[in-house]
């Protein structure tokens, strides 16, 4: 029971921030335009200094578990390929971009840190767990979303050029090799510029996930139910019962198994949303699995660390 008001807590006020976001677009509090406005600052600034500010203050070398880490690399780049090989199936081929990103991504960096606390009293393997795991999410997010553009009829080396330029130049990039750069070259972070970076990236949240609750639009994400439930299943149970057994086969406990599950098994982040509205997509079906997953999360979480717990893993 513990566990599941420490989920609920975890997730329930970000579902309420999209139907807040919703409730003040029915005021007209919000409009499209500013809600998309929104969403592109949100894009721009907030979220590339989160992620700078979250990697720049990593001590890298201090806790290092190379096989932790490879192993979440390689498992998220698995998923990110069996979710890609399964997007083929769907007719409509302007979802693919959205469905890939939708259903590897997860709020690992947000909720690993606050899970792992809570249980374990430090924030144990959560550091590694992001290393391995979030710059992949983000740097193939980039490239899926690009690639798979709904307007994009081929490729060609102009389409190819125009691609390459915008991963070298997204903001979500640059922010990731910033804060690897700053860590690596152990510059120290002044409480200023610490203070500041904290307090433009806590605005990325709240911000992105009222823009996308203002923007959501009941009768398109009805149309796109199918693959929103699917994406949804895959990003709350299905990655969950194909690697974390072999997490435990290859020796991974406690803390570290605990990191994996947030990994592979907690919601949706609302950045895909925010990257998928910023690089030509609808983003209904992000929004609908950002929404199913927020919703859901907090109970196949807590199933998931029940069957841990009750087979003495963590």
């Amino acid at each position: 029971m513990d566990n599941l008001i420490f989920s609920l807590n975890a997730t329930v006020p970000i579902f309420l921030l999209m139907v807040l976001g919703l409730f003040f677009r029915k005021l007209n509090w919000i409009d499209e335009e500013f809600a998309t406005k929104m969403n592109a600052f949100v894009f721009r600034v907030p979220l590339p200094v989160m992620l700078f500010a979250d990697l720049a203050k990593v001590d890298f070398k201090s806790a290092w578990n190379g096989k932790f880490v490879l192993f979440c690399f390689i498992a998220t780049l698995l998923s990110i390929i069996l979710v890609a090989l399964f997007s083929l199936l769907w007719k409509d081929k302007t979802i693919q971009g959205e469905f890939i990103q939708a259903s590897y991504r997860s709020s690992a960096a947000i909720l690993g840190i606050a899970f792992i606390q809570n249980i374990y009293g430090n924030t144990g393997m959560a550091p590694l767990m992001i290393i391995g795991s979030v710059p992949l999410y983000n740097i193939m997010a980039v490239i899926v979303l690009s690639f798979f553009q709904p307007k994009q009829k081929g490729l060609d080396s102009k389409v190819l050029k125009k691609t390459l330029i915008g991963i070298l130049t997204n903001p979500i990039i640059l922010g990731i090799v910033a804060g690897f750069v700053w860590s690596a070259l152990k510059i120290p972070m002044p409480q200023i510029l610490n203070k500041t970076a904290t307090s433009i990236g806590a605005t990325a949240t709240p911000l992105g996930l009222m823009a996308m609750g203002a923007m959501f639009d009941i009768h398109k994400a009805l149309g796109k139910a199918k693959p929103a439930v699917t994406a949804t299943f895959i990003k709350l149970i299905g990655l969950c019962t194909l690697f974390l057994p072999i997490a435990v086969l290859l020796g991974f406990r406690n803390e570290e198994l605990l990191a994996i599950l947030v990994m592979l098994g907690s919601g949706t982040t609302v950045a895909c949303y925010v990257m998928s509205r910023n690089m030509g997509h609808e983003g209904v079906l992000t929004s609908s699995v950002v929404m199913l997953t927020t919703l859901f999360s907090s109970f196949t979480v807590t199933g998931w660390l029940y069957i841990l717990k009750t087979l003495g893993l963590i």
